[in-house]
């Protein structure tokens, strides 16, 4: 036996019946703050200190493994070119996380 809706000519489903009202909500939606018109940028010191330290710490390692650690005046800090030379680099690095 099919039990039919009184008001349509289909067979009743679990649809049919009536569901609970949703609750309305007490708080107000989320907006976040307004974004702000002007982009931020960076000092145009930055770029040009960014490009300064990766060519001089590339620089100071090149001429490291160039003259085999012997160029005069630098032969005296040894393996300390190389550590010199990657602190140029990371700073450099370092700077480009802050350019915009």
């Amino acid at each position: 036996m099919t039990i039919f809706a009184p008001e349509t000519a289909r067979p009743v489903t679990h649809y049919d019946y009536a569901m609970p009202k949703s609750r309305v909500r007490k708080k107000p939606v989320y907006t976040p703050p307004p974004r702000s018109v002007r982009r931020k940028t960076s000092p145009r010191w930055v770029p040009i200190a960014m490009v300064a330290c990766l060519l001089v710490g590339l620089a100071f390692i090149v001429q490291y493994y160039a003259t085999n650690g012997g160029m005069v005046g630098l032969s005296v800090l040894t393996y300390w070119n190389m550590v010199i030379g990657f602190v140029l680099i990371v700073g450099g690095v370092v700077l480009a996380t802050q350019w915009r």
